[in-house]
């Protein structure tokens, strides 16, 4: 599972295919959750990319 921001949502998308060789799956965050930070830069995430 990575979190990430609007402008490194398609790296994280990426990055899941390569590892898992599978479809990502993509969710927003809830707006409450928006504390959690994005694993390639300091912003705030605003998805989570998983495999399952």
């Amino acid at each position: 599972m990575i979190y990430c921001c609007e402008e490194h949502v398609e790296m994280a998308l990426e990055a899941v295919v390569d590892e898992f060789e599978t479809f990502p799956l993509l969710s927003k965050l809830a707006v409450d959750n928006l504390s959690t930070g994005c694993e390639y830069c300091q912003n705030p995430a605003t998805y989570i990319v998983a495999n399952k």
